[in-house]
């Protein structure tokens, strides 16, 4: 389709002519999905916004002015620029089609885990500064999660020792662990 017939298309569809839209959809569709497609590299998305800029194609035919330039070119602008509206939209609003969303990982990521991985290793080494019988007490309460009672049982003590015991087990690895 040449430059004259694309302009008269266009011109026809300012005055609402349906079948000179589907002339110029059938004409021009191929390569404004593709231009969409380009920039959202998304063959659902491409083709919605593809839609959008016929949309506004249709509405503003009757903007579009013969200055020597490709119609194709006014056409292709809408679709662009279209397809450019889209893509900053779905980077500011969370879009749960996006394929980078559905694949992120729940786990903590690489730095996470050598910095969980590192107050482990601290963790365990604070531990083993405590006196034995503390430490398994502190191991049993908070990390076995039995109660101070079933502890104080155990370990042969008053309720209120096993309590100053855990408490003071927890001040010394709080101590411990904020050394450099």
């Amino acid at each position: 389709m040449d430059h004259a017939e694309l302009e008269d298309l266009i011109s026809r569809c300012a005055l609402r002519d349906r079948a000179a839209f589907e002339i110029l959809f059938d004409a021009t569709s191929a390569k404004l999905l593709a231009v969409c497609l380009r920039v959202l590299s998304n063959k659902a998305s491409a083709e919605d916004a593809m839609q959008d800029a016929y949309i506004k194609i249709w509405t503003h035919a009757g903007r579009y002015q013969t200055t020597g330039h490709s119609p194709m070119t006014w056409l292709i602008t809408i679709a662009r620029n279209t397809a450019i509206d889209r893509l900053r939209k779905r980077k500011f609003a969370s879009d749960v089609d996006d394929p980078a969303l559905a694949l992120a990982s729940p786990d903590p990521g690489p730095e996470a885990q050598v910095v969980a991985a590192s107050s482990a290793r601290k963790l365990t080494g604070c531990m083993d500064e405590l006196p034995p019988d503390r430490a398994a007490a502190v191991r049993g309460a908070y990390l076995d999660g039995r109660s101070y009672a079933e502890l104080a049982e155990e370990f042969k003590q008053p309720l209120n020792t096993m309590r100053t015991w855990l408490r003071r087990g927890l001040i010394a690895l709080r101590e411990c662990m904020s050394d450099g």
